[in-house]
């Protein structure tokens, strides 16, 4: 039987290769967190964004600018509805689940800096080209985090294509420092754990911004842009970019009490899974989907 509609989610590959196969089977594409935009074409995901909502029927978005967005690209406002963020609803179900920042470090036998007691460290992500790919950039970054992790350790969970770039550029000193602790890459779980009881987040992921808001963890986003503006403008992150004295200036201000407190934005309340549903059910058959399947997106 031909599926209703599909229904694709965020920005990568697969989101676009799946709206694709369904727009030129006439079938219609449902985009969830459509509309974000970084206006940087050099990152693949923004070229993915674009077009997934250039062929998309029902553009469902996490935050009110992304309908500026799409209404500036001609995207029929009709289509747009705003219903909050999936992502968000799914911290809300698994927060109680999350694996403690101390099993964690346990288990990764770290030495006894890292107790996992909340507040006591941060935690640090990397893993965009444009930071792991160039050795000079990468190696100032390293120094920067290294000049960082004398004020608070930071725990790393190291991505295996930064861990590539690292040997490659003979930069694995780095990876021995006793206030930088490497850890393997972790699963949703033990990473939300980090991220409840760290006392910042020092990252280039658009995930964790948006994470970290909902948290009310103060975010380092070590970006020159985001696609997802209102964690900056509503929420606890801010852009530094790869300068070290804006890194440092930051972190410090976040140590000391000046950081970004933020507020959470507005439907980032663990229900929007359940508007995605009341909407789709106007236009398919009730029975189209469950609302306890669209609910653990």
């Amino acid at each position: 039987m031909n599926p209703a509609a599909i229904l694709v989610v965020g920005d990568v590959n697969s989101t676009i290769a799946c709206a694709l196969v369904a727009a030129k089977k006439q079938i219609p594409v449902i985009h969830v967190e459509a509309g974000l935009r970084s206006f940087d074409r050099a990152m693949p995901e923004e070229i993915n964004r674009v077009l997934t909502d250039q062929i998309s029927d029902f553009l469902f978005t996490t935050e009110l600018q992304a309908k500026d967005n799409l209404v500036r690209e001609g995207i029929d406002e009709e289509k747009i509805h705003f219903v909050g963020n999936v992502m968000i609803d799914t911290l809300h179900q698994n927060l109680s689940r999350a694996i403690p920042a101390a099993t964690t470090f346990s288990r990764n036998g770290l030495p006894a800096v890292f107790s996992g007691n909340p507040q006591s460290f941060g935690v640090l992500t990397l893993h965009r080209p444009s930071n792991v790919d160039d050795p000079v950039v990468l190696r100032n970054l390293l120094e920067t985090l290294e000049e960082v992790s004398r004020h608070i350790p930071l725990a790393f969970p190291l991505h295996p294509r930064t861990r590539q770039k690292i040997d490659e550029f003979h930069l694995t000193d780095f990876l021995n420092l006793p206030t930088l602790a490497i850890l393997p890459p972790l699963g949703y779980l033990p990473l939300l754990g980090l991220m409840k009881d760290a006392r910042l987040f020092l990252t280039d992921s658009g995930g964790i911004q948006e994470e970290t808001t909902a948290l009310g963890i103060p975010c380092v986003t070590l970006r020159e842009n985001t696609e997802r503006p209102i964690t900056v403008d509503q929420g606890s992150n801010t852009i530094v970019g790869q300068d070290r004295t804006r890194i440092l200036a930051t972190v410090l201000n976040i140590l000391a009490g000046r950081g970004k407190a933020g507020r959470i934005p507005d439907c980032w309340d663990g229900q929007a899974a359940w508007r995605i549903t009341a909407q789709l059910r106007t236009v398919f058959n009730p029975d189209f989907v469950a609302p306890a399947a669209m609910a653990g997106l």
